[in-house]
């Protein structure tokens, strides 16, 4: 995880002490990376880089090497300073939490966030403070565990039509599979099915904003106003997601029609005033729960399935927890609370699919091929 320490250069000293002192005062309890000897030090410090463009280089090339060779050669806390942008990177679980939950306010969301608030707005991604309250106060309803549960329905049953359409002996891209998958789940779960090619428009878009945002040189150092030729491409795929989802927000309002969907329940929350959500706010929280209901899910049961066909002992546990809770029906959202994958995300989708793939290759960065079995 990296963070970065203040705004104003006074903020940022003091943010940046505040952090160093809290984050040692942790401790430093042994790292999940598996690297060689250790380093004594961890204090955040400058990171050498064996490439030309700098630290940023290596970063947009492999990111995951990256952040794995800074903490094998600096340990859990470490620093990187290019001009004015200065980053503390942190490796453990724990100095995590501290930054997250228990002491989230005394930290602010990073240059990277802040640089997006032209695509994501004020969501709750991006947003801060009193208003994030607000946003996450209104959209909590939409969480409810009767809504779940329609939810890990939709999952289910989206995840069981793509298995009936797979057969044994063929080789799939991972990667692909789970993104359209998720695509066709959070087309259902957040627009309806009536909307289900707004979903793959607003998708395609969303995936290119994404693959351009992981420049984390243009990022940080191209304002986004700077008419560039990727500036001016995202600038027309954000229009093109606008004009759909503001046509979807205007005719949800006209109908008042409540979908069971996750747009009907935004629509509809209030704050304790009785004051709703403008358009602008429900545009703002539907690209970050599309954002979070495809790429980011379809990344972690991509890298599931790698990290699985990689330790096969722990595969064949999974499959037999499976059969033995499940038997031959389809999951359901009260199964994952009799085994051990209580706790983890995305119950549904990863029971249904763990027992008709076979071994992995390569890795979900690059094609990762699914063997189906019968």
């Amino acid at each position: 995880m990296a963070f970065e320490s203040g705004r104003s250069a006074r903020a940022r000293a003091e943010r940046f002490t505040h952090t160093r002192a809290a984050l040692t005062r942790c401790g430093r309890r042994h790292s999940i990376i598996k690297c060689g000897a250790r380093p004594a030090r961890n204090s955040p410090l400058a990171l050498p880089t064996d490439s030309s463009d700098g630290p940023l280089g290596p970063l947009n090339d492999n990111p995951l090497e990256y952040f794995t060779k800074i903490a094998c050669a600096y340990g859990d806390i470490a620093g990187l300073r290019i001009l004015n942008f200065k980053t503390i990177f942190i490796n453990h679980p724990d100095l995590i939490e501290e930054v997250l939950v228990t002491n989230a306010r005394k930290y602010s969301k990073g240059r990277v966030l802040r640089a997006n608030r032209h695509v994501f707005g004020e969501g709750l991604l991006t947003s801060e403070g009193d208003f994030w309250l607000r946003q996450r106060r209104l959209a909590q309803p939409a969480f409810h565990r009767v809504r779940i549960a329609s939810y890990a329905g939709t999952m289910v049953e989206y995840t069981q039509r793509m298995l009936d359409g797979w057969r044994g002996g063929e080789e799939r891209d991972a990667h692909q599979e789970m993104m359209r998958l998720t695509l066709q789940i959070v087309g259902k779960t957040l627009f309806d099915a009536d909307v289900e090619r707004d979903a793959q428009e607003v998708g395609k878009s969303l995936e290119l904003l994404l693959e351009i945002g992981a420049n984390f040189r243009r990022t940080i150092f191209v304002p986004h106003w700077l008419p560039t030729p990727a500036n001016l491409r995202v600038k027309r795929e954000v229009a093109q997601i606008e004009k759909i989802l503001y046509r979807i927000i205007g005719e949800r309002r006209a109908s008042g029609r409540d979908a069971g969907d996750l747009l009907s329940m935004l629509l509809s929350a209030q704050d304790e005033d009785g004051s709703r959500m403008t358009d602008r706010q429900l545009r703002d929280e539907a690209i970050t729960l599309f954002l979070a209901g495809h790429e980011t899910t379809a990344s972690t049961l991509s890298w599931t399935w790698w990290l699985l066909a990689q330790n096969p002992a722990v595969e064949a546990k999974l499959h037999a927890e499976l059969d033995a809770v499940l038997g031959d029906r389809a999951p359901s959202l009260e199964d994952p609370a009799k085994t051990r994958l209580h706790g983890t995300g995305h119950h549904g989708i990863a029971a249904a699919v763990s027992g008709s793939v076979g071994n992995g290759e390569a890795g979900p960065s690059r094609t990762m091929k699914l063997r189906v079995t019968q």
